[in-house]
């Protein structure tokens, strides 16, 4: 299929990180108890958002599903926008700006299958995990190394602040390097 759109915000203007949560935060699959869908977030993923936040940008989780996991998840990471059970990706653009007053063309969309193809195209710089639907990567202005809820969230953060110029920086508050000795 082809159509694939051109013409992507630079992700340095980035100000907005929307995340689906099957296949984006989490690997896809869906586990359950007798009570309870289980889901299994990565570390790497939780630290990229905080990094993120530290450096001033925004979180926000769009999904079709959604639960008591994506809500702890949100609760813990300080992400206070949370759309569930989102049955029209398209809508929550709107929805995204009315909340956080941050226009279409400053969002990127981390996404993994056709649903989020609705975001894509109003987003400024959409990005597909590595293991998306080949469609998805098709219409993606960023494809990341890993696979969703393997560390696919943390490539975005690293790409997007890389893009700002601060990954490094932010980087020496671990490494204890002063930028002057790199």
């Amino acid at each position: 299929m082809s159509g694939a759109r051109t013409g992507f915000a630079d992700p340095a203007s980035i100000e907005l990180l929307s995340l689906d949560v099957d296949g984006v935060l989490t690997d896809g699959g869906i586990t359950y108890s007798a009570s309870d869908e289980l889901k299994s977030f990565t570390s790497r993923d939780g630290f990229g958002l905080r990094l993120w936040q530290r450096a001033g940008g925004r979180v926000a989780i769009v999904t079709g599903r959604g639960g008591d996991a994506v809500r702890r998840r949100a609760e813990e990471l300080g992400i206070t926008t949370l759309l569930e059970r989102v049955s029209d990706k398209a809508e929550a653009v709107s929805k995204l700006t009315e909340q956080t007053g941050v226009a279409p063309e400053r969002m990127t969309h981390v996404g993994d299958d056709w649903p989020d193809l609705a975001l894509f195209r109003l987003v400024g710089y959409p990005v597909a995990v590595a293991d998306a639907e080949p469609l998805v990567r098709e219409h993606a202005a960023w494809v990341t190394p890993r696979a969703g809820g393997r560390g696919a969230v943390r490539d975005v953060v690293n790409h997007l602040l890389s893009a700002r110029g601060v990954l490094d920086e932010l980087a020496t508050h671990w490494t204890g390097e002063a930028q002057s000795e790199r």
